[in-house]
């Protein structure tokens, strides 16, 4: 019997990633319309990989389709926004009690040199957005909640069409890196519910910066 090969990554993945990394560099702009024929023409591609792509985004809430209109750039509302916050507030906020709970000392010590990282990067908004991003999927990776790391990661995608609104906000960053210090001395403590309490209390002030 011949050994079987893995099928190389379908070429609707790759468009769909290319098309995602347009839409959260403001490429394609929220609310735009997605011209396919001019998308497939400069990419060299059919249509019919475009159209697989724009599913796989649409499944995601980055696009929406519109009946006999076509494919736009999904625009987030403020509902939108508040749902999204409060959901990710409820998941993560979970994960942080898990984690002052479960954590082994090395992944504590990776959770703090990962937000003094943070602190070196306030003055670059791009950087400190990676890195904020790579803090919180590090919290659940460690809370090891496969199902909750599915939906987050859903989630931040909606939140990413928001992406650095609320950083602009004057003081925010500041104030995001206190809270990111709290967390991080609330977990070192093993305190479980203040770590959640705390992980809740800086979803509400984001939001509240980014609306």
């Amino acid at each position: 019997m011949s050994a079987l090969s893995l099928a190389p990554r379908a070429l609707y993945e790759e468009v769909a990633e290319l098309l995602r990394q347009r839409i959260f560099a403001r490429e394609l702009e929220p609310g735009s319309w997605i011209d396919e024929l001019r998308i497939a023409e400069a990419l060299g591609i059919s249509r019919t990989p475009l159209r697989e792509a724009l599913k796989v985004l649409a499944a995601e809430g980055l696009v929406t389709m519109k009946v006999r209109r076509g494919a736009y750039v999904t625009e987030v509302s403020e509902k939108d926004l508040r749902d999204v916050y409060h959901l990710l507030a409820l998941l993560e906020s979970d994960a942080a009690r898990v984690v002052a709970q479960n954590a082994s000392a090395d992944q504590l010590q990776q959770i703090e040199t990962l937000h003094l990282d943070l602190e070196q990067a306030s003055a670059d908004r791009d950087r400190f957005f990676e890195i904020n991003e790579a803090f919180h999927m590090l919290l659940l990776q460690i809370a090891d909640n496969r199902w909750r790391d599915q939906m987050v990661a859903d989630l931040r995608k909606v939140m990413k069409l928001n992406r650095h609104s609320s950083l602009f906000k004057e003081g925010r960053i500041a104030q995001s890196l206190a809270e990111h210090s709290a967390i991080v001395q609330a977990l070192k403590e093993r305190q479980p519910e203040l770590a959640a309490q705390r992980m809740q209390a800086h979803f509400s002030h984001g939001l509240q910066a980014a609306t």
